[in-house]
């Protein structure tokens, strides 16, 4: 039996050979994010910026999902993608390319989160999911970015009231359906 699956392509960051190496067999657990930005070629110029000046490194994720549910890779497995604070050394992060609260992500008035994510998107990100889990024997569970890192901070409108830092991937987003078949566990933090 073949599969039929595309090859994801692979459009390495410019800092990827910078970022430190691991083993495969260290990831236990996928990270699901949102971009929340409006398109894939937003998402790849933010992950150029270097945010960590004594590594040259910056913030990504290794998979990208486009809403039309094209996949590409920007940062090897055997490298720790800077994608959620405290969990990034065990884990892959997927990023899916949706608004949330774009462009005033901390402004007290835009937290709310109603875009639905595309069946296309949702029906690449669960066959990929079901690819990296038959790839890494380790790999068990998959947590959202929002219940990794709770921290609140102070609105950007109104420092007197304190939002979430990360909501993604978002109230939208199909958890049961996602799961289903894949042979990863929700992480419950």
């Amino acid at each position: 039996m073949t599969d039929s699956r595309p090859e994801i392509p692979f459009k390495s960051l410019s800092y990827s050979e910078r970022l430190q190496s691991r083993e495969l067999a260290a990831i236990s657990m996928i990270v699901i994010h949102a971009t929340e930005l409006p398109d894939m070629a937003m998402a790849r110029e933010f992950g150029e910026e270097i945010h960590h000046a004594e590594s040259r490194t910056g913030n990504s994720g290794h998979f990208y999902i486009d809403r039309d549910g094209t996949i590409e890779q920007w940062v090897p497995l055997e490298r720790v993608a800077h994608h959620v604070r405290g969990h990034n050394a065990n884990s892959i992060g997927i990023e899916l390319v949706h608004r949330g609260r774009w462009p005033d992500w901390f402004d007290s008035d835009h937290q709310d989160w109603s875009d639905p994510y595309p069946e296309q998107q949702i029906a690449a990100l669960s066959d990929l999911l079901k690819t990296l889990k038959s790839k890494l024997p380790n790999l068990r569970h998959l947590a959202g970015h929002d219940e990794l890192d709770t921290d609140m901070i102070p609105a950007s409108d109104n420092p007197e009231i304190l939002i979430r830092r990360k909501l993604d991937p978002g109230p939208t987003f199909p958890w049961p359906k996602v799961l289903s078949g894949t042979g990863l566990e929700r992480l419950c933090m």
